[in-house]
C-alpha cells in the first residue's frame, strides 16, 4: 500500500494558516482584556526569550560555538531601536518596522565586527572574548551619557511592542532560521559543527559561514532588544549584564542544542516557572535551580534533544497508521 504523504506546497499552506490563526486568536485574546496585566507581561516576555534563544541556538546548537555575549547584541539593538523611535521620524506603523530593521542591522554590524576576529578562536577562548565584548558594550552604554543617558536610563521610549508585533517577529525569526538551515548554507554550517577540519578540506569557507551565522544571530538578538525597549519604555545598561547572556544560554541548553522547537519550549517553561513559583517566595529560586539540575542530570541532551516538531509529519504518521490498520482489518475479513 502506498504511503500517504503531504506535498511541500500543502505543508507551507498548512503552516501559514496555523500561524495566522495563532496570531489572530492571540491578538484577539490580548485585546479583549481577558488576561491580567501580569499575564500579558509574561506572554510578551516569553516572546522576547524565544527570539533570543532561537537566534543563539543558530550559533551554539547548529554551528557548535560557545558565545557568551548575546546580551551585548541585544543591548545594541535595544538602544538603536529606542533612539530611532524617540526621534519620531516616521508615522508609527512605518516607524515600528524601520526601527526593528535598524536595530537588527546595527546589531548585525557589531556581530560581524566581533565575529571576524573572535570566530577564529574556539571553545573557551571564544567564550571569554564574547563575554568581554558583552561587558564592554554594557560599560560603554553606561558612560555615553550624551547619547544613552548612562545609568540614569533612556526614558520616554514609545511603547510599540504588542502581542501581534512581538509574535510576528517570533514567527519571522523561526522561519528565517529554519529556511537558512534547510539551505546549502545551513548544511555547510552543520558540517562545521560536526568536523571543522573536514569541512574546510572539502572547500567550505568556514570563517565565512561562522561570521554569517554570527551576524544572523546578532540581527535577531538586536530585534529582540528593540522589542524589549518598546515594551519597557525605559532602558538601563544593567538590564544587559553577564547573567542575561547566561540565562539565554541556559534556555538553549535546556531545550536541546540544535532544536529550534526545544528553544521555544524551554523559553516558555523557564519564563513561566519563576512566575508560577511566586507564592513560594522564600524557596522559589531554590526549587527553580533544583529543577534545572534534575533535568540536566536525567536529560543531559535537553528537554527535546535534537527533535524538531512537524505537524505534517505527525499527520502523515497518524493517517498511515490508520490506513495500515484498515488494510489489516480488510485482509482479516477476507
Amino acid at each position: 500500500m502506498k504511503e500517504f504523504t503531504i506535498s511541500t506546497p500543502a505543508r507551507y499552506v498548512m503552516n501559514t494558516v496555523l500561524v495566522l490563526m495563532f496570531l489572530f486568536i492571540g491578538n484577539h485574546i490580548t485585546q479583549s482584556g481577558i488576561l491580567l496585566r501580569s499575564q500579558y507581561a509574561l506572554l510578551i516576555q516569553i516572546g522576547f526569550f524565544i527570539i533570543l534563544a532561537v537566534s543563539l541556538n543558530l550559533v551554539t546548537g547548529y554551528l557548535g560555538q560557545l558565545p557568551l555575549g548575546h546580551a551585548g547584541f541585544m543591548a545594541v539593538g535595544a538602544y538603536a531601536g529606542a533612539l530611532f523611535w524617540r526621534a519620531h521620524l516616521l508615522p508609527p506603523t512605518l516607524s515600528i518596522i524601520v526601527g526593528l530593521i535598524v536595530a537588527g542591522v546595527v546589531a548585525a554590524i557589531f556581530g560581524v565586527l566581533i565575529g571576524v576576529p573572535a570566530l577564529r578562536l574556539r571553545g573557551d577562548y571564544l567564550a571569554i572574548i564574547t563575554l568581554g565584548f558583552g561587558e564592554i558594550i554594557r560599560v560603554m552604554l553606561t558612560n555615553l551619557d550624551s547619547i544613552t543617558y548612562g545609568a540614569r536610563g533612556l526614558l520616554n521610549i514609545p511603547r510599540y511592542s504588542s502581542f501581534l508585533i512581538v509574535y510576528a517577529c517570533v514567527v519571522i525569526t523561526c522561519t528565517v532560521i529554519h529556511m537558512l538551515m534547510k539551505s546549502r548554507h545551513g548544511r555547510a554550517i552543520l558540517s562545521i559543527r560536526e568536523n571543522e577540519i573536514a569541512a574546510e578540506s572539502c572547500g567550505i569557507k568556514t570563517t565565512y559561514y561562522k561570521v554569517l551565522a554570527f551576524a544572523v544571530s546578532a540581527f535577531f538578538a538586536g530585534v529582540a532588544g528593540a522589542l524589549f525597549a518598546g515594551n519597557q519604555g525605559l532602558l538601563v545598561p544593567s538590564d544587559f549584564d553577564f547573567m542575561t547572556s547566561i540565562n539565554i544560554l541556559m534556555i538553549v541548553v535546556l531545550g536541546g542544542l540544535g532544536s529550534m522547537f526545544g528553544s521555544v519550549v524551554a523559553a516558555a517553561v523557564l519564563t513561566f516557572l519563576p512566575f508560577m513559583l511566586q507564592p513560594l517566595a522564600d524557596y522559589r529560586m531554590i526549587i527553580y535551580s533544583l529543577m534545572l539540575i534534575i533535568v540536566m542530570i536525567f536529560k543531559p541532551s535537553g528537554l527535546l534533544g535534537s527533535y524538531e516538531f512537524s505537524l505534517s509529519r505527525i499527520i502523515e504518521k497518524v493517517v498511515n497508521k490508520a490506513l495500515s490498520l484498515r488494510g489489516g482489518a480488510a485482509k482479516g475479513g477476507r
